[in-house]
């Protein structure tokens, strides 16, 4: 009976559980070396479902174990130049300025445009050493099958509930009631006029503008640390924990609304140009205690936050037509910010037992 080498008893029984697909392909060069190949770098590639991203590789060098990253975006991308598209072309590219060789590569699985694993040798590979190369590449299917679940089923989260939320999903059972109570910055904002958008403009151009408002919204949230816990219609929920101070928390919230409406307003003056309405739209910001968890159905669950904050900042959104305002602070927020506002006195929200005094940006 042959024995299997010592990188394919690795691959057999530890690499399932290796931590992601980088240290795979490290750990499977290391080993290589050890059964003698002669290798100066390795890539992988694998297509990853991801709104944004296409396919991934990652590049290995031998000398000192080092693991980089390479991204390959969706064509449709707007930021996806042609040269960041290509299945492998990263990898090989890499490769050839480790060493002048000729780069062995090898499709892992049955499919033609399944994963790629590539290496590049200190010389040229004899046969036997090939063999070996395509062996480990045929071994490889099964723990990097594994990785790629775990790794869609955190891609998939990641996308539909936000990094945070997604690894809290990951961390807890799959029961209701489970979840803790945070103290976090709220961010509630909708857009205005849009049952008579959606009434008066084709479905296409509808889902267009609301694509183009959440880029805009979702992207300054993101870009200071928030993260946006629902689409509700045209509107979203946004928070910003407070892990450091409360303060931290409601400036990231501050900036985060002022840089969407620098986007916003250049936005609007782009559908000017092309005969489209502009976006009008209203913000609310909050400070409070919310309940971040699983509530739901027995058998169909949600993962948000529910509480007396999350009510009162859906509902301080609200005065924002009436106040003739596009952001409008709580007091519980005002009182965390050095962010210059404007007082514009004590209103009732509806549904709220107490009347709330409310704040809006300085600049208008």
């Amino acid at each position: 009976m042959k024995q299997l080498s010592s990188t394919l008893s690795w691959l057999v029984d530890a690499a399932a559980e290796t931590a992601g697909a980088n240290r795979l392909l490290a750990d499977l060069g290391s080993h290589l070396i050890t059964d003698g190949l002669p290798l100066a770098g390795g890539a992988l590639t694998l297509e990853v479902p991801h709104p944004l991203i296409a396919r991934r590789t990652w590049l290995w060098r031998a000398g000192n174990g080092e693991v980089i990253e390479a991204l390959g975006f969706a064509p449709e991308q707007p930021f996806a130049m042609p040269d960041m598209v290509g299945s492998g072309d990263a990898g090989r590219r890499w490769l050839t300025g480790l060493a002048p060789g000729p780069i062995h590569e090898d499709t892992i699985g049955t499919r033609p445009d399944g994963p790629t694993l590539s290496w590049i040798g200190t010389r040229a590979f004899k046969p036997a050493e090939a063999d070996q190369l395509r062996e480990a590449a045929r071994f490889t299917a099964a723990p990097l099958a594994a990785l790629a679940a775990r790794a869609t089923l955190t891609a998939a989260l990641e996308a539909y509930l936000g990094r945070r939320s997604a690894a809290r999903v990951l961390a807890s059972p799959l029961r209701r009631n489970t979840g803790e109570t945070i103290r976090a910055a709220l961010l509630f904002a909708d857009l205005r006029g849009f049952t008579a958008l959606s009434e008066s403009h084709p479905p296409a151009e509808v889902i267009a503008a609301l694509d183009a408002w959440f880029d805009r919204i979702a992207g300054a949230i993101h870009a200071f640390g928030g993260e946006v816990l629902k689409f509700i219609g045209d509107g979203l929920l946004a928070i910003f924990p407070v892990t450091t101070s409360a303060r931290s928390a409601c400036e990231a919230a501050l900036r985060a609304v002022s840089a969407a409406r620098v986007g916003m307003a250049h936005l609007d003056i782009e559908r000017r140009k092309q005969g489209l309405p502009p976006l009008p739209f209203g913000a609310a910001l909050h400070l409070g205690e919310v309940h971040w968890g699983n509530i739901g159905a027995a058998d169909r669950l949600d993962f948000t936050a529910i509480g007396a904050a999350v009510n009162l900042v859906s509902r301080l959104e609200g005065l924002c037509k009436p106040l003739e305002q596009s952001v409008l602070v709580s007091e519980a927020l005002a009182a965390e910010t050095e962010t210059p506002l404007v007082a514009l006195g004590t209103h009732e929200l509806r549904g709220i037992a107490r009347p709330c005094a409310v704040f809006t940006l300085a600049e208008g």
